[in-house]
């Protein structure tokens, strides 16, 4: 089998070339991961941030080990001494379609970014933790382009996002930001310097923990130092399912990815298995945008890191002086469950996962945003390079469907032959105009190579 190249894949140029970067340094696969998703929370702002969540695989070369960990947001409340205030509504049209998101004080759960990139560091890094988040200090305060796929997805977004003080990032002057525009947050540099100082403690009980508390409760949130304080990393149970003879491993996500691959069938030749792959995907009623984002590593020795991360839409609450918006997943409806606990960590569709062959080297090291498309992104990826023989950047690219309730929704250029298929099996069909974001965002790098997704500027770079 092939070896994996060193490499990474990301959701923007300035991420890849930060991981590239580490690597280049003598960076681990971790080094490299944890730097790229620094830089997200200084790039890619519009999917995420240091006031988000996560999770993260990691692929032990040597010991043929994976694990993931899971650094997602908490419910708050802990304390016990403040209720929440309402949430402010706000309408976000996506596909043509309005969803009601709910944002604000009262939306914001305990941040898991800062201590999930310590801790992946912690496990796995070599470089010095300064030397890790020093590019996302050079980001944050200079600003970075913004490409226009992120843009896009700012004309969907706005409503949260420019919501407040986010009106003075994300609509200088009254004009929403476009491709080429710079994205700059005032006070970021001055927070990014700080936790590369004195570590991801200062936003759990250092000094930017009072300021955190302070912003949401004076929000209407129910924040306290105890949630701050009492969040831990955690490391989660592997789920693990056959493809093509090579074995898929990721955490066991609301999607059920893992879960949808072991339920694919056994013969997957183009066009019989369009019906049993929807079959698989039916995904009932869920449309929630998202903003996520991926980065994708691999080094030299073999050993891969993958990062998933989001900010939810962000709740509108910014850190003062800091540049820094905080998270709105207690207002994202479908992460809401039954058991909202205070303490309790909240529910993901993210699923980054690592692919071993049947010789048990690595073959695949991926993610995906998209909220509920993310599985559909990622299985459609799989199949293109372990099923269909393709190179990473044509799987990534060509064109997907996703299913909701009974209806295929399908990007121009999708086999006309398997939409026949799907049409005679009496699956409704609905018809995008153009490849669009809303179905996913893949990064990956594996033995076909390492490429981002088109539909939000990826960037894939080898070592």
């Amino acid at each position: 089998m092939k070896k994996v190249a060193a490499g990474v894949a990301a959701s923007h140029p300035a991420t890849a070339a930060t991981a590239l970067r580490i690597l280049r340094d003598g960076g681990t696969a971790a080094d490299a991961a944890v730097a790229a998703v620094l830089a997200c929370c200084a790039a890619e702002t519009i999917y995420t941030g240091l006031g988000g969540g996560g999770f993260a695989t990691y692929f032990d070369a040597a010991r043929g080990e994976v694990t993931c960990l899971d650094f997602f947001v908490a419910v708050p409340g802990t304390d016990g001494d403040r209720e929440a205030g309402p949430m402010v509504a706000v309408d976000v049209f996506f596909g043509g379609m309005p969803q009601v998101y709910s944002i604000g004080g009262a939306s914001v759960a305990v941040p898991g970014v800062p201590a999930g990139c310590g801790e992946v560091h912690r496990r796995w890094g070599r470089l010095p933790w300064s030397e890790v988040v020093a590019p996302a200090v050079e980001l944050a305060t200079e600003g970075v382009p913004v490409p226009a796929a992120h843009a896009e997805t700012l004309e969907s977004c706005a409503p949260a996002l420019a919501w407040g003080e986010g009106a003075e990032v994300y609509t200088p002057n009254g004009r929403r930001l476009r491709g080429g525009d710079r994205l700059f947050h005032h006070g970021l540099g001055t927070a990014m310097a700080r936790l590369a100082e004195a570590g991801p403690d200062v936003f759990y009980t250092g000094e930017y923990a009072t300021v955190m508390v302070d912003a949401v409760r004076a929000a209407g949130g129910s924040l306290g130092p105890r949630d701050l304080a009492g969040y831990r990393v955690l490391e989660t149970p592997v789920d693990q399912a056959t493809l093509a003879g090579h074995r898929v491993l990721a955490r066991h996500d609301m999607n059920r990815t893992v879960d949808t691959i072991a339920a694919l069938p056994a013969d997957l030749s183009r066009p019989g298995r369009a019906v049993a792959v929807a079959t698989a995907l039916r995904d009932r009623g869920r449309q929630k945008i998202g903003d996520t984002t991926n980065v994708s590593v691999v080094d030299a020795d073999g050993n891969a890191c993958v990062i998933t991360t989001t900010l939810g839409l962000g709740s509108g609450v910014w850190l003062p002086g800091l540049g820094i918006n905080l998270n709105s997943m207690l207002g994202e409806g479908e992460l809401v469950t039954g058991d909202m606990q205070p303490g309790r960590r909240m529910s993901s569709n993210m699923c980054p996962l690592v692919v071993i062959d049947p010789d048990g080297d690595l073959a695949v090291a991926a993610g995906s945003a998209g909220a509920s498309r993310i599985r559909t992104a990622l299985v459609d990826t799989l199949l293109g390079t372990l099923v269909d023989g393709l190179d990473m950047t044509s799987a990534i690219a060509r064109p997907r469907f996703h299913v909701v309730d009974d209806t295929v929704h399908v990007e121009p250029g999708y086999p006309r032959d398997e939409l026949g298929a799907l049409a005679m099996a009496g699956w409704p069909i609905r018809q995008w105009p153009e490849l669009n974001h809303y179905f996913g965002g893949v990064t990956a790098v594996g033995q076909a190579g390492a490429a981002g997704d088109p539909r939000r500027a990826g960037v894939g770079l080898l070592l």
